[in-house]
Order: structure tokens, then sequence, then C-alpha cells
């Protein structure tokens, strides 16, 4: 296949990608735009953001600002009152959180109670626990999980964008981020299902702290950086940016219990795709991937806009992407 002939497929069957990058042995082989998106257009990845997260949270472990993974969430807030008669609270850990292992009070993600409270950390820390105790049950968490992007603030005292600017966007050659903030209800909807370029920002709360579960705006180049830094064991350009062994960790499959995400297995917010070939992946709504195969020294980022029909694109990636990009200096000539 052509690059003319992949331009054109995506454009008639994978209609809301708006970007791609392909980088194969450390080299791009594929770069390409489409909906009138331009090649430095940030795009809201979405549940990309958990996987961000989860590399920040790495980083601040790295330095000593979050002592380990097995640290009680508490341990973080002891001024937050705990709510009458609620004991579980108090045996959740960091690694709960990253695993999608945390017990929370809701059926599903309490959006509105959250994001209309003036702390959506300590809306979110009311939601935790339960009569259940940990059961240790995978529960898929976004809004709930701004009780980490708390944790990075009371750790190190920077704010989220602000963290992530200093010890990974700019060491990656990113962009600087800035903070985006929703005056209502109608724009932080607006913000999430827009399918217009996103400049470099990343939602926050009243607080000033990115939301860790959604909200982070990037384009497929900036998407396909984080990937061989990860790809690379945690080092880009030379420069140890996270350890090894996070990356290691993070990337170390955990089963599900169920067959509801398509047989995937779970790291560190990041979804296994396949444990025996070690292809992993950032996933959110609408199709944005960061896909790393290491087997293939391969990594694809995907930017899409909204369209929440579509999980992922990991079938796509493997048809269509994965042997064009291992015919790339075929298709060059």
């Amino acid at each position: 296949m052509t690059k003319e002939e992949l331009h054109e497929l995506i454009e008639t069957q994978q209609q809301n990608i708006c970007q791609i990058e392909v980088i194969r042995d450390g080299k791009t082989v594929y770069a390409d735009t489409w909906n009138n998106y331009k090649s430095d257009d940030c795009v809201h990845v979405m549940s990309v953001t958990k996987s961000i997260m989860a590399l920040l949270v790495g980083i601040a472990i790295d330095k000593g600002q979050i002592k380990s993974v097995d640290d009680k969430v508490l341990d973080y807030f002891p001024e937050y009152k705990v709510k009458r008669g609620e004991k579980t609270i108090y045996d959740v850990t960091i690694k709960h959180l990253l695993t999608m292992r945390a017990p929370y009070k809701s059926k599903g993600d309490p959006w509105s109670k959250v994001c209309s409270s003036e702390n959506w950390t300590y809306a979110s820390l009311d939601f935790l626990g339960g009569r259940n105790g940990l059961t240790d049950e995978f529960k898929y968490s976004s809004v709930c999980l701004h009780i980490l992007t708390g944790i990075l603030y009371k750790a190190t005292g920077m704010k989220t964008v602000d963290y992530a600017n200093k010890y990974l966007f700019e060491p990656l050659g990113i962009k600087k981020h800035k903070n985006f903030y929703a005056k209502s209800a109608e724009e932080h909807k607006a913000f999430t299902i827009s399918k217009l370029p996103k400049e470099n920002v990343w939602f926050a709360d009243p607080q000033e702290l990115g939301t860790p579960g959604y909200g982070l705006c990037l384009c497929a180049g900036d998407m396909a950086k984080i990937g061989q830094l990860c790809l690379n064991n945690g080092n880009y350009d030379g420069n140890q940016i996270v350890s090894s062994d996070w990356i290691h960790e993070m990337t170390r499959p955990r089963a599900i219990e169920n067959n509801h995400f398509r047989g995937m297995e779970y790291g560190y917010l990041w979804w296994i795709i396949s444990r025996k070939k070690n292809i992993y992946a950032a996933i959110g709504n609408s199709g944005n991937v960061i896909y790393i195969n290491p087997q293939k020294n391969l990594v694809v980022a995907v930017a899409s806009y909204f369209k929440p029909t579509i999980f992922d694109r990991v079938d796509f990636i493997q048809k269509y992407i994965e042997p064009f990009a291992e015919n790339a200096e075929g298709n060059k000539k």
C-alpha cells in the first residue's frame, strides 16, 4: 500500500482521525493529517491522559517525592475529614488508583457531583472506600482518579501542568502546556466533545490541578515522542527522563476479571495489548492511541476528534499501519 492509498483508506474508513505519526527504529516513517488539521494542532486525547499521569507519578517516585506506590492515599491528605463509618479508605494505596482497583461508592463516574464541587480532589475522596472493603476488583474510573493529581501536588508542591512541563514535556521537546478552565458545565462538555483543534492545554479544576483521567491535549507528534520514551525504557535522546524500572513496572500486565475490555490486561494506567509480545498502549475514547510494539521497535500515535462509538484502534493499527511501517523503505520510492 502506498502512502496515498493509506491516506485515502483512512479518509474514507477512519473518518475522525486527524493525525498519525509512526516511528520505527527511532525514525519517523509515516506522518499524515486529515480533517483540515495541521501537524502541530492538538487534539483532546481523552484517557490517553491517564497514561501520561502514570509517567508523572513514576518521575515523582524516581525523585523520592512520592515514596512508593504502596503509600496510603490518606497519608497525603491529613486534613481530609473521613466520613463517619467509613473504614476502607484508610487502606487504599496509590497502587489501587494506578491499577484501577480502588473501591468507589458509586456505580459509575460521579461527574456532576465531583465537577460541580469546590474541590474535586476532596469530592473524589468522598467516593473512595465503601462497605465491601478492598475487593481488588477492576473498576475503571476517570473522574475519581482526580485523587492522583491531588497526591502529585501534595508530594511535589507543583501543579500538574507545571510538573509535566518541567520534567516530561520540555525534555521531550513538547511545547509548554497551560491550564484550561471551564466556566460552566456547558463549557466543560464543549471542551470534551469539540471536533475543532485545541491548543497545548490541560483541563484543570478550580485548584489549578490538571485532570488525570482526561483533559490533556496533544498532537500525534507529541504522542509519538512519549511512546518513543517508553519504548526506550525511559530514555530520550540520551536523557533518562523516567527510570527503566518504572517503565517495566508500569507496563507489567495484570489480568482483568471480565472480558469487557476486549481481553486486554492492565498495567499502571496503560493497557496491555499482548502479554506474550509485550505490546502495550495508551488508549483514549474516540480512537486516540499511543501504541508501542517493542518487538518491532515501533511506535504508532493516532490523534482523533470526538466520536464516542470508537473505543480503540488496535485492530486497525495491526492490520494497516504496522505492515505499512515495516515496508516504509519501499514506500518512499
